[in-house]
């Protein structure tokens, strides 16, 4: 399948190719980039307006809250009023009494006079010796039947309930807190009703930008910044059913087909039996209105540059193509064997670079070609003067046997005329050399390098004689243990030629190695002339470096790379000396041979 399309696309015709390429590479992403961004742009649109219906919601509800509260506190210090229950049950004789007692009680008129949050209150109480004056009111037949009333008459004392209630007094209806006052000293009930100020409600409400209505527990809209609906049911405005008994959240309604957003916040008053709720509607369409100008904006715009930019794509096209179909006749040309033909093609882009390499191209070809008889002809005297170079290289090379047999026939000589020293030393080096030349491998085990320092040390104490003492402390296990090749003999020869050569009376050389846990501590410690500390941190200094400049370091600097290649920076030569009292030489390897990097313990 893959290679069909391929196929086919290569088939296509360059012009062709540059537009498809343009709307695949072009106008694909910017559509789905301007979707996705004005998607995102409608679904942010759609946040704010939620997060800002919430804030409002909030609003609405502590400033509410604030207004109920003010009812509640109010219907509470009257219901503990002991004054109250004097006035409401006493039994008068005469009217003067009746209105002597209401103007020894004025609360009423001040609490309402004092809070802008209420209208009125009143109070009814089955008293026949009492004058109604809308404060005090003897309820009659129909205010006792009104479900309200007999509501608060069946509830506890202090249950408060709120409820849209009609006001006899102006017929008027309010936001009404009604609660049950009961008076123990004289076993008597009374009910006491005090009505919000509407006005307040309506200031609150009329600031939103969102249609908001506060609504009751029987679904009545007791306020709303539409006035119209204030006094209507959720019902009664076609709200959906479900969504009228909903106490909490925010919702999706449609409306006359409309989409509609709707939050419903509830406002639980204290100790009340009932509550109110707070509900926001928007439109959908009117929060994404600027979103969808902008969506069709853009389309338009992407539409247009999409026509603009094909034609354009055409236009550079056949511009393209009609230089590149000159160059296709002249490579013919060039395939027919026509070496001398030259190109021109003016500008200086990619097309006439090309153009310009081709005609040097062609050049090239065709002194190659000239070429080719003379590369032939020199090739067979090339071949015949590198045979000689081989046949010299031959000539010259020294096969080591006869230096090992030469070495054998002398100490054979020494041996059978009684030097026995002469011919231990002979063998010793032949021994020696033979070992160095040997050595092809990766790694060799230990024993072999204390061979190889035993012998060396063996020729130098033929040499030096009575000055030099060495020993060989080794602790046995450690012998199969994997080395680098010639990683100690150059240590012990650093430490006999610079340590002890310089002392007459000569000194020892000690080679120690042992097991330290996971890894062996090997150790070439000499007693010779030591080093002062400069000389000891420039010489250590020097190991890091890639070349030196005195060649007597070449030996330790060499190893002490050859350590931190195989084991890792940490694992490199540990210098110790002191002016006078020898050097110490130190690393560490690990048992198994393996990459390890170790911190090396120098010696006192």
């Amino acid at each position: 399948m893959f290679q069909s399309a391929l196929q086919f696309v290569n088939n296509l015709r360059l012009r062709t190719k540059l537009a498809l390429s343009f709307c695949v590479v072009v106008f694909i992403p910017v559509v789905a980039v301007g979707l996705l961004l004005t998607g995102e742009l409608r679904n942010m649109a759609l946040d704010n307006a939620v997060e800002q219906t919430l804030a409002n919601v909030e609003r609405v509800k502590q400033r509410t809250m604030e207004v109920i509260n003010v009812a509640n506190d109010i219907a509470y210090r009257l219901a503990n009023d002991d004054r109250l229950e004097t006035v409401a049950n006493r039994r008068y004789g005469t009217t003067w009494e009746v209105v002597a007692a209401y103007r020894s009680y004025p609360d009423f008129e001040q609490y309402v006079n004092l809070y802008n949050e209420i209208s009125n209150i009143r109070f009814y109480m089955e008293n026949p010796t009492m004058l109604n004056n809308w404060e005090f009111m003897q309820p009659d037949e129909k205010i006792k039947n009104s479900w309200w009333y007999r509501w608060a008459m069946d509830s506890f004392s202090g249950t408060v309930g709120w409820y849209y209630l009609e006001d006899e007094r102006d017929g008027r209806h309010y936001l009404s807190l009604v609660r049950k006052v009961y008076f123990p000293g004289a076993k008597t009930s009374g009910v006491l009703v005090v009505n919000v100020n509407m006005d307040t409600l309506g200031t609150i409400v009329r600031q939103e930008s969102f249609e908001t209505m506060i609504v009751d527990d029987s679904g009545t809209i007791v306020s709303a910044n539409r006035p119209e609906r204030t006094g209507l049911t959720l019902a009664g405005i076609e709200f959906d059913p479900q969504l009228a008994e909903a106490r909490q959240g925010m919702f999706e309604q449609q409306i006359d087909g409309e989409a509609y957003r709707v939050l419903v916040e509830p406002l639980a008053p204290n100790a009340s039996v009932n509550g109110l709720r707070i509900i926001t509607i928007f439109a959908v369409d009117d929060i994404t209105a600027d979103v969808d100008r902008i969506q069709t904006t853009a389309l338009i715009v992407i539409l247009a540059a999409l026509a603009l930019g094909i034609m354009l794509t055409y236009a550079f096209s056949g511009m393209l193509t009609r230089r590149m179909s000159r160059l296709s006749k002249h490579i013919t040309k060039v395939a027919t064997g026509n070496l001398t033909t030259v190109m021109e093609i003016d500008g200086q882009d990619e097309i006439g670079q090309l153009a310009r390499q081709f005609n040097s191209m062609v050049s090239s070809i065709h002194a190659l070609v000239n070429e080719v008889q003379e590369s032939n002809r020199q090739k067979h005297q090339l071949e015949m003067k590198q045979n000689e170079i081989r046949l010299k290289m031959l000539a010259s090379q020294i096969n080591p046997h006869f230096l090992f047999n030469a070495l054998e026939s002398i100490r054979m000589k020494a041996h059978i005329k009684g030097e026995k020293e002469i011919a231990q030393i002979v063998r010793l080096l032949g021994k020696l050399m033979r070992k160095n030349l040997e050595i092809s491998r990766r790694l060799a085990h230990l024993e072999d390098e204390i061979d190889i320092v035993r012998c060396y040390l063996d020729i130098q104490r033929f040499r030096y004689e009575e000055r030099l003492k060495y020993e060989l402390q080794i602790e046995p296990g450690t012998e199969s243990i994997p080395v680098p090749p010639l990683i100690i003999q150059p240590i012990v020869e650093n430490a006999v030629i610079h340590g002890l050569e310089g002392k007459e009376e000569g000194g020892t050389v000690t080679l120690r190695i042992v097991r330290d846990g996971e890894t062996v501590l090997v150790e070439v410690i000499d007693d010779g002339v030591g080093m002062d500390e400069d000389r000891l941190a420039a010489l250590t200094a020097s190991l890091d470096e890639q070349e030196g400049e005195e060649q007597r370091r070449i030996g330790l600097r060499n190893v002490h790379q050859r350590l931190i290649l195989m084991y890792g920076p940490s694992s490199g030569l540990r210098l110790e000396s002191t002016s006078g009292a020898g050097t110490r030489v130190s690393f560490r390897l690990p048992v198994g041979g393996e990459r390890l990097h170790v911190q090396s313990a120098g010696g006192g």
